[in-house]
Order: structure tokens, then sequence, then C-alpha cells
């Protein structure tokens, strides 16, 4: 009976919180990973989302609070920093840590601090925030003026300096499990981050023009230009190698990304696929 009027449902790696239409949450699953919520069940009133971690949970509530719980060291112990966390307007996660946006467009983080839980080495730089992304290990968010600031797993992606002086009008960012991949105004991209999961794509630099979508599986990214072209770089196990239908890739409308495979929707309504063969890389006609 508890589990009627759901309208929302969020996963750890071993356990399910479903939101109810009343703002309710009801948990299952493992202990360990967020399924029992007994401890803050009185407080799981009026969420308005949830967002997870591997092992954690973090619900906000209509007033802007947050109530965490699940696995402490990844996200569900936000006692440090509870009197921070008020007025939020949006919570992103990596697979160990929560990121906070506020409504002064400050940001408050907790979790595995290696893993984005710890945002004293940019705290001062996070002013007007509008969005935050995030990868497995780190977050990057756009300031309002257009530039990056990002933190975390220092070689996947919480690293930004090498880069730093293009992260400008910065209007959308992508990620793979390490990586980031940031879209400017001009339709440039930047990509920082684990070169193998597409953090490095000096090899097609010069072709990433009027990009209008990235999309990426695990460790590969797939940008969509203007023409209706595709460009790929990143893991060749995982899509980033798309020579061998090249050719096919014309009049593209769509890219939808599996773990480790690529499908491109044409004008035509044909699909193009490239990557991981067991995971779809194939395509639907062969077996």
């Amino acid at each position: 009976d508890r589990l009627r009027g759901v309208t929302a449902l969020q996963a750890t790696d071993g356990a399910f919180a479903a939101r109810t239409a009343q703002g309710h949450v009801v948990t299952w699953g493992a202990a360990t990973h967020g399924g029992d919520s007994g401890e803050v069940e009185e407080k799981l009133r009026k969420v308005t989302r949830i967002q997870a971690t591997n092992s954690a949970f973090a619900a906000i509530r209509e007033d802007g609070s947050v109530v965490t719980w699940g696995n402490p060291n990844h996200g569900g112990d936000s006692s440090a920093v509870q009197g921070q966390l008020v007025n939020v307007l949006d919570i992103q996660a990596t697979a160990f840590a929560f990121a906070a946006l506020l409504e002064d467009g400050s940001v408050v983080a907790w979790g595995h601090s290696e893993c984005g839980g710890d945002i004293s080495a940019v705290q001062n730089q996070l002013v007007n925030v509008q969005r935050i992304h995030a990868n497995e290990l780190a977050f990057a968010s756009i300031l309002s003026d257009g530039s990056v600031v990002a933190w975390g797993a220092t070689k996947n992606g919480g690293d930004s300096s090498a880069v730093q002086r293009q992260l400008v009008t910065v209007k959308q960012i992508q990620s793979t499990a390490l990586a980031f991949a940031a879209v400017r105004q001009d339709g440039s991209v930047v990509t920082w981050g684990g070169p193998y999961s597409g953090g490095a794509s000096v090899g097609v630099q010069e072709q990433l023009v009027t990009v209008q979508q990235i999309q990426s599986t695990r460790r590969a990214f797939a940008a969509l230009l203007a023409d209706g072209s595709v460009v790929t770089w990143g893991s060749p196990n995982h899509g980033g190698d798309s020579s061998e239908v090249r050719d096919r890739l014309k009049n593209v409308q769509h890219i939808a990304a599996s773990t480790s495979a690529f499908a491109a929707v044409l004008n035509d309504g044909s699909i193009v696929t490239w990557g991981n063969p067991e995971h779809g890389g194939d395509g639907p006609t062969k077996k």
C-alpha cells in the first residue's frame, strides 16, 4: 500500500527510493546502500526531488532543505554541512559525493573528499553558478559568465587548469565516466579529464565546429554538427572510432548512447550504429 501514487524513482547500486505524489519517500534494498531510511523517515515529507550516489540518497524538500541517508562516506551523512543546506535548487552526484546548488548561486558539497565532496580549493570561485554537471568522480559547474569551475578527482575531470583559458562562453557540458566536454557558444568544444575516456580531443579538434549536441558512452563522445555530420573521439571500443560508418553519418538528426555504443537516427528514419557490438554497436538487424 505504501507504494501507490509513485511519481519518481531513484536508485543507488543496491537500493531504491520512490517519491509519492504527496512528497513522501519509500525505500527498499540494501541498508548499506540507502535501502533503510528509518532514521530520517520523519524528515522525508514534502520531498520534491531525490538524487543518488552509488550508495547514498539525498532528498530536496519543498522548503529547500536536504535530507540524506545511506553510506555515510559516500554522501549519506551531510551533518558537516547541514547548516549550509538551505534554499537548495538542485543536487548533482558523482559516484561518491553530492553537490548542491543554492538559490544564491553558491555550492555546498559533501561525501568522499577526493571525488567531489571537498570544494575548499574552489569555494571562492563558485559564485553565480548556473548549473552543476557530474561524471563518476568529478564535478564541473557553469557560471553565469560562461566560465567553468571543476573539482573532484584531478585526473578524471576535477582539474580543468590545462584548458581553463578556453573555458569561456560555455553553454553546455556533457560527460563520460571520467571526462568532460564543454560546448561553447560558437559551437567549438573543450575537453578535459581522463584522456582514454574522451578527455583528449586533440585528434579531432579542428573538426569540432558548429557542434549542436554531444552524447556520450562511458568512455567516448559523439558530437552532432550543424551540417548533420558526426565527430567521435575517446575509446574506440566504446564508440570513439566511427571511421567504418563515417560515410553513412550524414543528415543525422539525433544520437543516442548505450554504455559503449552509439546509434544515430538519419533524416530518412534509418539508423546507423557503431561501437561495441555487444552493447548495440552492430545495429538492430545483425545477430
